[in-house]
């Protein structure tokens, strides 16, 4: 028999939020709203056993890099209710949303099905791994990496039984992160994917250095292979097989996109954006009453294409449900938009890219040219200097910057921050050239390499 429990049912002067999804952005919100709005009740629903974490750390655990999952976790639930009085039930799904009676009906593995009342309602439900009809995890040595519970069977799965050859179907980022994880554990790794290069959001010849250097350190790479169907025996891995070949396997991790848990907005008519993602506006409103959006199961307004987008990444997730629960208390923030920024580390390597790239310039009818070159990371007198690739793209007429890529060991990070935000600005290459940038010689050159980008383009 399913017991129903009622919550917050009776109306009070305290303001009812109800937060379904307990990471980033649902926990961010919860705590704005908690500094805003002293008196208020916070019910947050997380269906899994964990919340507050940082996925963007999970391969760093699985690798050893991390030693210890608990330092992932930013605050648990007790912290959260002792500190900020916010009420977390874990294990707890919600299933459905009633708008007009301000109502979200959940479910527990004990069969309970619990109501919760609210004023104001954030869903923050991310994202999850997606999996071709093919991708069977139930299978003993297959697996996917999105959440703390993933990262904990795939842990447990290197304990299980030996590995020696892991295959990785999927060359974006987590692909390429899992590459180095398991490069660093001593596997064998076999990295497959149905596109002509690895990491998409990079331009092909950028690409190409990163594919070049795995291949050297020994990553097998298998580009425009389609997938098949997962070789099995007695439910236990033993291979991949695509159009062109099998591959053998000890471990298998599908890492080929996410998509957004949009399911319980879209059921109440909620309006949908780029890649199904749930459209917010500035304010992270949907398109209905006191019902907000935030993080990986909503979009992202591009600055530089200028309509919304679908990039789900742990800083826009911050942002956005630190701006959602400001305004869900009564404030006033706008979230500002992206400008494509994001970085990974691969191998000796670490890839940034930050704007437009080739692609997205000609899909947009974009009038561009592209600048590349190859420098150092510091004075070349100084000892130890590291090269640094860097192209930038611009409109032919204005020379308004519109993106850019660098690779290299060293000095990415930096130089990805500074064209990010003479993107975020709206900077020219003059402007990027005149930028009054720190300089001595174990750091930088006279010029910074993205000041000799700009000065070879603006002699184009």
């Amino acid at each position: 028999m399913v017991r129903m429990t009622q919550h917050n049912a009776t109306h009070t002067d305290a303001r009812r939020y109800v937060i379904i999804g307990g990471d980033a952005a649902g926990m961010s919100a919860a705590t704005q709203i908690r500094r805003l709005d002293p008196q208020g009740t916070i019910t947050v629903l997380e269906k899994t056993t964990h919340i507050s974490y940082a996925q963007c750390g999970l391969p760093y655990w699985v690798s050893g890099v991390v030693r210890d999952g608990h330092d992932l976790v930013a605050r648990t639930k007790e912290a959260f209710q002792e500190k900020y009085a916010i009420d977390v039930h874990l294990e707890e799904e919600a299933v459905r949303i009633d708008p007009e009676q301000k109502t979200v009906i959940t479910h527990r593995a004990d069969g309970t099905e619990n109501r919760y009342d609210y004023d104001r309602l954030l869903i923050a439900t991310g994202a999850r791994s997606i999996l071709p009809p093919w991708a069977d995890l139930s299978l003993k040595g297959v697996f996917a990496l999105k959440t703390m519970d993933d990262a904990e069977r795939l842990i447990q799965g290197l304990k299980d039984r030996p590995v020696e050859r892991v295959v990785i179907i999927g060359g974006g980022y987590i692909g390429l992160e899992m590459v180095e994880a398991f490069d660093h554990l001593g596997k064998k790794v076999t990295l497959l994917d149905l596109a002509p290069q690895i990491a998409l959001t990079f331009d092909p010849d950028m690409s190409k250095i990163v594919q070049e250097t795995l291949q050297a350190k020994g990553i097998q790479l298998a580009l425009e292979e389609e997938v098949v169907r997962l070789m099995h025996e007695d439910g236990i891995i033993r291979g991949v097989e695509t159009k062109q070949k099998t591959y053998p396997a000890d471990l298998v991790l599908i890492a080929i996109g996410v998509i957004p848990n949009s399911e319980l907005a879209q059921a109440i008519g909620a309006k949908l954006g780029p890649k199904g993602a749930i459209w917010v506006d500035q304010t992270m409103q949907t398109s209905l009453p006191d019902i907000y959006a935030a993080g990986d199961c909503a979009t992202q307004y591009h600055r530089l294409k200028e309509h919304d987008d679908f990039v789900p990444l742990g800083t826009h997730a911050n942002k956005q449900g630190r701006i959602a629960g400001t305004n869900m208390a009564g404030g006033k923030a706008t979230f500002g938009g992206i400008v494509g920024s994001a970085i990974m580390k691969v191998l000796d390597l670490t890839m940034g890219r930050t704007g437009l790239n080739e692609r997205e310039a000609q899909a947009l009818g974009i009038t561009y040219d592209t600048v590349t070159i190859r420098s150092r990371t510091h004075a070349h007198y100084y000892p130890q200097a590291k090269t640094l690739h860097i192209k930038l793209l611009y409109e032919r007429t204005s020379k308004k910057l519109l993106g850019g890529q660098i690779i290299g060991e060293e000095g990415v990070d930096k130089r990805t921050d500074v064209l990010a935000t003479a993107l975020y600005q709206g900077m020219t290459l003059e402007t990027l050239q005149a930028l009054d940038l720190s300089y001595a010689p174990p750091y930088n050159s006279v010029w910074d390499p993205l000041q000799q980008a700009a000065t070879v383009a603006l002699k184009q």
